[in-house]
């Protein structure tokens, strides 16, 4: 008996190691990998399962209530939902793609799984929610949610969604917030491998303001692992911060990686700040550590050097992305970009609201 999975975005950083560690730890998972493949969707990432008979593709948009309602319509374990704009600067510049996608897409899941036959909804939110947090403090899940920006707005308005749908229709959802991932597979405009590729490429490393904006760090897997405990242990209706509780700035972050590479920091340049940026995160993640045992594997110092490393040996994957030649990956492996052919919806009760 299989036990089928929906996890959107699922061709992202995030969820394309979820998938990958979701089909290594569960032999009875056959998963659906839902994903528009916008700019920062990449295949490659997934190249390794694509053949795995357990492991299925589906181009579509998390706001096409007819093709959610039809995926959503048998019978599913689990629908984890990772699609997002995520990109805070890419936000200030355009904030629509993000309250479409973060805000209506987000209400579209729920609505689909409010309909359909899936057990138990997991929607994947970020620390930014919480806004900056003052020196001393730490976020727990009550924590007043004090967005800062376009994208963290628009997620905390997911979480918000989510949050209602399971105090009006009892919806078995669960919101997790985590901080910033790093490791293999992650797009090149987020901090740690954007500074890998410029170092690597002998380029500029530009830094915003004075450096010293304090970042929550987790190792991918850790994260990942975290939420297949959370899918198997948390409680409906609750959230729950994931943190490995590794607090450090982003020039201790950008200093270490020059280490690993055995550069200096000559080429660091400070670079006018972004509006609003936040100070510092930092989550308190003794909620999920006391409810699950939960633990990270990953020493950041480990953590990185092996995610340092990987860039090294994945070259060809990185210059890739820049180049924009990972777009064609698509073609090349499942053939021209055809509409996504129409399944059978059934018919299913919404659930009954309390």
């Amino acid at each position: 008996m299989t036990r089928r999975y929906i996890v959107t975005g699922g061709a992202g950083f995030i969820g394309s190691n979820f998938i990958r560690m979701l089909l290594r730890e569960v032999p009875d998972a056959r998963v659906i990998n839902l994903d528009l493949l916008t700019y920062a969707g990449n295949l490659a990432n997934l190249k390794d399962v694509a053949e795995d008979p357990r492991y299925e593709f589906i181009r579509g948009d998390v706001c096409d209530h007819g093709l959610l309602n039809s995926l959503c319509s048998e019978p599913t374990a689990a629908l984890i939902h990772f699609a997002a704009e995520s990109h805070v600067d890419r936000s200030i510049a355009g904030p629509d793609p993000f309250l479409r996608t973060n805000v209506q897409g987000t209400q579209s899941v729920l609505e689909a799984v409010r309909i359909g036959r899936v057990d138990r909804a997991l929607v994947v939110s970020t620390d930014e929610v919480y806004g900056s947090i003052p020196p001393g403090e730490w976020a727990t899940e009550a924590y007043l949610l004090q967005p800062s920006s376009p994208y963290s707005a628009s997620k905390a308005c997911g979480d918000l969604f989510t949050l209602a749908y399971f105090a009006t229709y009892e919806l078995p959802v669960i919101v997790t917030r985590c901080g910033n991932n790093y490791g293999p597979y992650q797009f090149p405009e987020k901090l740690i491998p954007l500074m890998i590729t410029h170092a690597m490429q002998e380029r500029d490393l530009p830094l915003y303001g004075d450096g010293l904006n304090v970042r929550d760090w987790i190792h991918v897997e850790d994260h990942c692992r975290a939420l297949l405990t959370v899918l198997e242990q948390g409680t409906a209706g609750e959230v729950y911060n994931i943190s490995a509780g590794v607090g450090l700035t982003n020039r201790e972050v950008v200093e270490a990686m020059l280490r690993e590479l055995g550069k200096d920091s000559n080429r660091i340049r400070y670079v006018t700040d972004r509006p609003g940026h936040d100070r510092r995160y930092a989550l308190d993640a003794a909620k999920l550590r006391l409810h699950t045992h939960w633990a990270p594997e990953y020493d950041f110092a480990a953590g990185l050097a092996a995610t340092v490393q990987w860039y090294i040996d994945h070259e060809e994957w990185w210059r890739a992305v820049l180049s924009g030649e990972h777009q064609k990956f698509y073609d090349a492996w499942y053939g021209p970009r055809l509409a996504v052919p129409a399944r059978s919806a059934r018919k299913a009760e919404p659930r009954v609201g309390r």
